[in-house]
């Protein structure tokens, strides 16, 4: 009996180590397969913007999709550009700002024929900004009244912006000269706000 006991407990105990695994493994594969396509699908849409994104299509000086530079304003540094489309490109900046030196900031850029002209073209978007260390002088709004505000040495700020430019192509050159300006919200570690201007100048090799 002691052996019978044992066998239905011993059948017993499979039983529900089956249903166990069984109740266990449907939800995990469900959950990988889910995943799995959480991630393919950014990746194919990356991949698809990259190998879209030749030098045909762009709309840089000869052609050409890159470019870097210098900026005058804010930030004061380098500058570079990278165009995915005839009338949109990602623009990298890092130099000395109010915000912080350095600053690190990337926008997103749309470009349209404001003066119907293949030389001269408008363009806006919005960006991101990272400051480092000692960052001042932008305009901060609290409940005890406004000041400028002066962020410590050694901390972060992080901020957006919107801006607007107008962008020259010389035919024939492989030059962009560009004028932009727009505001910088500083959302951390405290509200603000200021005011960026720049002037700057990019080669396409």
């Amino acid at each position: 009996m002691t052996v019978a006991c044992s066998l239905v407990l011993l059948h017993g105990t499979i039983l529900v180590a089956v249903l166990l695994t069984v109740n266990f493994i449907a939800p995990v594969t469900i959950m990988l397969t889910t995943l799995r396509s959480v991630l393919l699908l950014p990746a194919a849409l990356l991949l698809l913007v990259v190998t879209g994104a030749t030098p045909a299509a762009a709309q840089g000086p000869r052609g050409n999709d890159f470019g870097f530079g210098i900026v005058l304003g804010e930030p004061l540094g380098g500058t570079v550009k990278y165009w995915t489309a005839p009338d949109q490109a990602f623009v990298g900046s890092i130099g000395g700002s109010y915000f912080g030196a350095p600053r690190v900031g990337v926008d997103y850029l749309w470009h349209f024929d404001a003066f119907r002209s293949q030389v001269v073209k408008m363009y806006a978007g919005p960006g991101l900004a990272v400051g480092f260390g000692n960052g001042s002088y932008y305009w901060l709004y609290t409940k005890h009244g406004d000041y400028f505000y002066v962020r410590d040495p050694g901390s972060t700020g992080f901020a957006m912006r919107v801006v607007v430019g107008l962008n020259i192509i010389p035919r024939r050159t492989p030059i962009e000269l560009f004028l932009e300006a727009g505001p910088l919200i500083g959302i951390s570690p405290a509200f603000g706000a200021a005011f960026d201007l720049g002037l700057g100048i990019r080669f396409y090799p």
